[in-house]
């Protein structure tokens, strides 16, 4: 019985993919609607088929020879073939059926009722009055080319081909710096632009140094990767590459991309500024330095005058030796590390920093003037990643979390709060993992998540961040409600917040539970009053 079951289990008939409106449009083909004549024959095997781009010239003509409409300039069309994806583009139903026969350099005459071109009942083709749609016409079809493209504005205003597949995955992106083979020409073939010897073209993405339809191509490809991309008319926009004084109904665009430096914009204000000139090993961002690792760098500190003054080389100012830092303990300026927690190893980056984000806020050398913009060049040599608890027995853990919240402590006593509320986050976060054995391994387990949240809460505080203050202090008084320690802090957040009777709360609460905390309490119920007749005034 288990085995019929399996057996029409595995005979089920699978659910048939719902047609789509040209599968519908399909179904209303009648015999002798079309009719294909030969006229050239094409090369080799294979026909276009759905994702396909088709580039072909039309000739439309009455059954009399008359030329009712035509893309060829001898009959006075434009002499700009057409463009369409196969399965995305609007077509006539005698071509949706017609095309996909089509070897590439075949010319072929299709005999089309009207039911099957324009005069198909709602046919997604507009005409215009005067097209003879009721009659039966013939469409000569020359098919110059068809590949697999890339679609990449809805209306098919840009198009992507690909000649040659890139290497890896990026692409660029504003503001990332590109170097480029481009030569472009009319869809008629006149070559207008030409970038293909000497230096390849430079540009800076996002700065409207090449037409916005090209770039938007190029923010497609990888490196390596050689495309045509079709861009029409109203992508066409002005650029040094190419003015938009000459009217172009559609340019093609062949172009190679050499390479491209990756430019981050670390603030999104264009101050601290991160461009790549050597690539690291490894994917990013997973193989990036990103928390609390030992990172080695070299790196030389200029200041951003006209003479670029070297104020630091590691290589020469430190007997050769590089730097070795903890991420996320403030060791470094800001905007460096910043910077160097998204780089690889092996990468070389040029970094342009503010002085609030350099030396103002850190300690600074004696010959970085005050508000010095700086740039420094950094070499990731490597990094340790952070220990791994995994394994670990209860009192280890318990030492490697009192090393980690001293930094915290600090980091807090230096004005870093938000590097010290990190450090005891990560702390918290891995405790979620720590299972205690025993009452003694517990209670020392509860004081010290505890006593880390109340950490949490005094940066939170300090960052004037009172409400996330007081969500801290409930995760320990949630536990504990007579926890003396959380219910000053809680009170001050609310305090803080001019949530003055929860903090008039809290302090009675805190003489209620422990006599000895009256001093704080009183002292604490005084400066409440204080805020009190402020707020009043």
């Amino acid at each position: 019985m288990a085995e019929d079951e399996d057996a029409a289990q595995e005979y089920a008939p699978q659910r048939k993919k719902a047609p789509s409106e040209d599968d519908k449009r399909r179904m209303k083909m009648v015999p002798g609607g079309l009719m294909k004549a030969l006229m050239r024959p094409g090369g080799g095997e294979a026909t276009p088929s759905e994702g396909d781009q088709v580039i072909y010239h039309c000739t439309v003509r009455t059954l009399d020879g008359v030329v009712v409409e035509s893309t060829r300039s001898e009959f006075g069309g434009k002499g700009t073939p057409i463009r369409h994806v196969l399965g995305k583009s609007k077509m006539i139903l005698g071509l949706l059926e017609g095309i996909p026969t089509m070897l590439k350099g075949e010319m072929a005459m299709f005999k089309m009722k009207p039911q099957v071109h324009y005069g198909e009942e709602d046919c997604p083709v507009p005409v215009s009055s005067s097209f003879p749609k009721d009659d039966e016409l013939h469409f000569e079809i020359e098919m110059i080319d068809f590949a697999k493209a890339k679609v990449i504005t809805d209306d098919f205003g840009v198009v992507k081909k690909v000649v040659d597949e890139g290497e890896g995955w990026e692409s660029p992106r504003e503001p990332y710096e590109v170097k480029a083979w481009i030569s472009a020409k009319t869809a008629d073939g006149k070559l207008i632009v030409s970038h293909t010897e000497g230096e390849p073209y430079f540009f800076t993405f996002g700065k409207s140094e090449v037409p916005k339809g090209l770039e938007m191509g190029i923010g497609t490809m990888t490196r390596r990767e050689k495309a045509v991309i079709y861009v029409t008319r109203q992508y066409l926009t002005d650029s040094p590459l190419l003015s938009i004084e000459d009217c172009f109904d559609e340019v093609h665009f062949e172009v190679e991309l050499v390479h491209f430096i990756q430019v981050r914009d670390m603030l999104g204000d264009g101050r601290l500024i991160k461009r790549r000139i050597r690539d690291g090993k490894g994917e990013f961002p997973m193989d990036c330095p990103l928390h609390d690792s030992r990172l080695q760098v070299h790196y030389k500190g200029m200041l951003l005058n006209e003479q670029k003054t070297v104020f630091y080389d590691s290589r020469a100012d430190n007997n050769g030796q590089p730097l070795e830092f903890s991420s996320g303990e403030g060791h470094v300026p800001e905007g460096f590390e910043m910077c160097v927690r998204l780089m690889l190893p092996g990468e070389i980056a040029l970094v342009t920093c503010p002085p609030d984000y350099a030396y103002d806020k850190f300690p600074r050398p004696a010959n970085v003037p005050e508000g010095a913009h700086i740039q420094w060049e950094i070499e990731l040599l490597g990094f340790e990643m952070p220990r791994d608890w995994t394994g670990l027995d209860f009192r280890s853990i318990m030492d490697e979390a009192e090393k980690i919240r001293n930094t915290g402590n600090r980091l807090f006593k230096e004005g870093k709060y938000e590097l010290a509320k990190a450090k005891y986050e990560k702390v918290l976060r891995e405790f979620n993992h720590v299972n205690p054995q025993d009452d003694e391994e517990g209670k020392e387990f509860s004081n010290t998540r505890s006593l880390l949240n109340l950490n949490v809460a005094a940066c939170y505080l300090k960052m004037g961040e009172s409400r996330k203050s007081i969500d801290a202090c409930n995760k320990v008084l949630d536990a504990n409600p007579a926890h003396v320690k959380a219910l000053y802090r809680r009170g001050m957040a609310y305090m803080s917040a001019g949530d003055f009777e929860e903090a008039r709360t809290d302090f009675k609460a805190m003489i209620k539970f422990d006599k000895s905390s009256e001093p704080d309490a009183n002292a604490a119920l005084l400066k409440l009053k204080q805020k009190e007749q402020q707020h009043v005034k």
